[in-house]
């Protein structure tokens, strides 16, 4: 049995958001939450929420036992981007990418023997 939770058109850079959900792949659900407390990324704020959101989700429609929950996959895509022109002198113009990404965070039960 497997909860999931996702968190879609986040606006940050896939590449942040993935140095921080490396970080608590395959951990226990408290261990990944205080490791998310105290990891100083922007991106932490979110997969937190997202990792809440599974937990929460498991409790709720699966009947899960929050202590049994570990986080079994947890990746990030590449949401659209929008592009932006910044002006520069003399009559040229840079293209600016504002990323955005897709965090999806699945929790299960650990086996039992």
């Amino acid at each position: 049995m497997e909860a999931k939770a996702s968190a879609r058109m986040i606006r940050m850079s896939p590449r942040k958001a993935r140095q921080v959900i490396d970080l608590i792949r395959g951990k226990d659900l408290e261990e990944a939450q205080n490791i998310l407390k105290v990891t100083p990324r922007k991106a932490s704020h979110y997969i937190g929420k997202v990792l809440d959101s599974a937990a929460a989700n498991a409790e709720n429609n699966f009947n899960m036992d929050r202590e049994d929950l570990y986080v079994s996959k947890a990746y990030v895509d590449e949401g659209p981007t929008m592009k932006r022109i910044r002006f520069h002198s003399r009559g040229q113009a840079d293209t600016i990418f504002k990323r955005t990404c897709h965090i999806t965070v699945v929790l299960s039960e650990k086996k039992e023997g």
